[in-house]
């Protein structure tokens, strides 16, 4: 499986879990929500830098997402 599709699934599966939306997810760690569902939905490559912001939004370890 495409790394891209593990990191958007997992991603999604954590902040749902948590009951956040993509906006609120998208404040907290100050990415637009289009381009967290861009993410989500395997469609962007995603630098590491934004992969640590999003993991400190959804409150896990970067390691976490992989």
């Amino acid at each position: 499986m495409d790394i891209k599709i593990k990191l958007g699934n997992k991603i999604k599966e954590i902040r749902v879990k948590n009951n956040i939306s993509q906006e609120q997810l998208g404040f907290k760690s100050k990415l637009h929500r289009t381009y967290l569902s861009s993410i989500e939905r395997w469609l962007k490559n995603v630098s590491i830098e934004n992969i640590e912001k999003i993991a400190i939004a959804l409150g896990v370890e970067l390691k976490d997402l992989f």
